[in-house]
């Protein structure tokens, strides 16, 4: 299935059917979106609150000035987030979530949490991974 309206035999529909394993549908291309390591981080520093460019970098540890920008164009396109520009001297940029954004980070949230309370356990199973392999 894909994100492509439904066929009625009466006419045509405004129904999508979505399916996240379907190659074509607009929920997978999503899903590939925010399930990248810095599209994910993003979505949770703006779930504590709006943030300017070099702040949410500075929160984002390891990211690059490119990958943040191309990483939040991406997120603004698909609906995750919005960018506004102040006008202030220097000019200045907030990023925010958007409805459908917060939603999703509030998935990946409890997704971060499970991971975090859980450090003893992975970290257990790299070490014997690591023993296993020398």
């Amino acid at each position: 299935m894909s994100d492509m309206p439904a066929q009625d035999p009466a006419g045509p529909t405004q129904e999508f059917v979505s399916d996240v394993f379907a190659r074509g549908c607009t929920s997978r291309a999503a899903f590939e979106d925010v399930t990248s390591k810095w599209a994910s981080l993003a979505l949770l520093a703006l779930g504590e609150g709006r943030y300017r460019f070099n702040a949410l970098r500075r929160r984002i540890d390891g990211v690059s000035e490119r990958m943040l920008s191309q990483t939040l164009q991406t997120l603004e396109r698909d609906g995750m987030l919005t960018r506004e520009v102040l006008t202030a001297i220097p000019p200045r940029v907030e990023y925010s979530l958007t409805p459908l954004g917060a939603r999703v980070a509030e998935q990946l949230r409890g997704l971060a949490d499970l991971l975090e309370a859980s450090v003893p356990e992975l970290q257990t199973a790299r070490d014997s991974r690591e023993r296993d392999r020398a």
